[in-house]
């Protein structure tokens, strides 16, 4: 179902205005973080009236696709917009081909078997290190006690680019639980940098925070926060 589009550019108004007031909390620069659209369910003229209304902006917005197949079949319909596509969503192996056609980044690698088959099969695509910081059975990533390990092993494999990590919050309403989540990320992250490890350099992409934790997120550093229901409403 479509949505309505003076809906969406009027929650994107409000949305960049929620990142830019949690930029200016945290003390760090304007247009520090990107929005990234998680568009999961979302048919491909809705999302081509939020990209419409995303103008003005520093940084254009990024799309996020949870489901290869979505990836799949959206993509042929967006290609015109030139817009930056990422994979959100866990990546089963045979569909690495698929994804690599039309993604530039996968968020979700969570393991070195991926990664392999990723720089077996791309020219420089870039990866984020995806980490179960909440340690929830529920949710897919690496433990935190294995992530500077396997992080530094994907860097220095040719045909990915390290780029960052990424995570999904705790399933809490305790606000300092997710939020030390996002802290333990950020300091994974440092920590990756700091290893000098071949392909770490780069390491500075943090993906966390969504429609309703984005601040927390913002605050421990994040530099993309994912969002969806803010903008598109809930899913049906």
């Amino acid at each position: 179902m479509t949505v309505d589009p003076t809906a969406v550019a009027d929650r994107l108004v409000q949305l960049r205005a929620r990142i830019a007031a949690a930029e200016s909390a945290a003390g760090r620069s304007p247009g520090s973080v990107r929005l990234l659209l998680a568009t999961k369910t979302q048919d491909a003229a809705t999302i081509r009236a939020a990209l419409a209304a995303d103008t003005g902006t520093p940084h254009p917005v990024l799309i996020g696709e949870n489901r290869v197949q979505e990836l799949v079949a959206k993509g042929p319909l967006l290609g015109d917009l030139g817009v930056t596509t990422h994979l959100i969503g866990p990546l089963q192996s045979n569909k690495v081909n698929a994804a690599l056609r039309w993604a530039s980044c996968i968020e979700s690698v969570a393991s070195l078997d991926l990664a392999h088959r990723l720089a077996a099969r791309s020219s420089g695509v870039q990866v984020y290190v995806q980490v179960n910081v909440s340690q929830e059975p529920t949710k897919h990533g690496a433990a935190p006690a294995e992530a500077v390990e396997l992080a530094c092993a994907i860097g220095a494999l040719p045909g990915v680019r390290l780029a960052g990590l990424m995570t999904v919050g705790a399933n809490s309403r305790d606000a300092d639980l997710v939020r030390a989540g996002y802290a333990v990320l950020r300091t994974l992250r440092d920590e990756i940098v700091a290893s000098g490890a071949p392909g770490t350099a780069d390491v500075q992409e943090l993906s966390m925070g969504m429609s309703g934790d984005l601040e927390l997120a913002i605050a421990e550093g994040a530099t993309v926060v994912r969002v969806g229901s803010a903008l598109f409403g809930p899913r049906a």
